[in-house]
């Protein structure tokens, strides 16, 4: 698609976390006449990486001088992504203007990660900027609906997907994660603070341990935003890592959900799947 069929103007700022999704995100904005702008976050964002791209270097807490920059770069549309630990206050060390909205930081910092990444959303909106989400800058990088390797989910494969969906629809409104593993119709482990390769890793060492007994090659990790969430931010994102991991914890396969699921390297996760005999799944949301 292009810029003006997607409803959006350039230049582009890219809030930039840490990982690769910031520069794919960059990339396929200019694939779209869009032109992207780089606002890295120290200590996080890929110092090389960012070279290819026009950037400016900014820190949690500096709301002051990013929104000078914003504006200087002519940038009313905004996408953040990538990769960031939730820091604490204490550690922030902050500027004048983000002191002035300190009462709002503060309300925004007293829930989960979703709570805290659209509170600080709506404070760029209330300065005039437009947040934005990966569908409008970068909709090449989701996941599309159906199976996309050459094995496919069975009838037990689905069973387990549906009750993966349910979990996570009944943990959605805790803020707690966004993956959970289904084995045979038993949740086996469910994604919290530590992350998806994490959990993987749990899974892999309760079936070396005895722990869980079914047969490899069966069961799912079911991925899928919280109920309520805000879409522009903290998609669930899956890669050929996700995969590799699947592979180890003895799985038969993955399943997200279409159009709201980043896959940072679709290429490499489909061979990968493929090489191992796992199935990937888009999901009707």
């Amino acid at each position: 698609m292009t810029a003006a069929a997607l409803g959006v103007s350039s230049p582009v700022g890219v809030i930039a976390g840490g990982g690769a999704m910031p520069f794919a995100v960059a990339e396929s904005l200019k694939a779209r006449g869009l032109d992207p702008v780089l606002f890295g976050l120290k200590g996080v964002c890929d110092p090389a990486a960012a070279e290819r791209f026009r950037h400016h270097w900014i820190t949690v807490g500096q709301y002051g001088r990013a929104k000078k920059l914003f504006r200087q770069e002519n940038c009313k549309n905004l996408v953040f992504i990538g990769t960031l630990v939730r820091p604490s206050l204490s550690e922030i060390r902050l500027d004048w203007e983000t002191l002035r909205i300190m009462g709002r930081v503060w309300s925004a910092f007293r829930g989960g990660d979703d709570h805290l990444l659209s509170g600080v959303g709506r404070i760029f909106e209330q300065d005039g900027f437009r947040l934005l989400g990966l569908k409008e800058v970068a909709p090449d990088l989701l996941m599309p609906e159906g199976c996309v390797t050459r094995r496919m989910p069975d009838r037990g494969a689905m069973s387990d997907v549906a009750r993966g969906r349910e979990v996570l629809r009944a943990l959605g409104p805790f803020d707690i994660g966004q993956a959970a593993v289904v084995i045979d119709n038993h949740v086996v482990g469910v994604e919290g603070i530590e992350g998806t390769d994490s959990l993987l890793k749990r899974v892999a060492d309760l079936r070396a341990s005895g722990r869980i007994r079914a047969a490899g090659g069966r069961g799912v990790l079911v991925k899928a935003p919280k109920s309520g969430q805000d879409l522009r931010f903290d998609l669930p994102t899956v890669g050929s890592r996700t995969v590799e991991g699947i592979a180890a914890a003895g799985l038969a396969g993955l399943a997200v959900i279409a159009g709201n699921t980043v896959v940072a390297d679709p290429q490499a996760m489909i061979e990968t799947a493929d090489t191992a005999s796992l199935f990937v799944v888009g999901l009707p949301s």
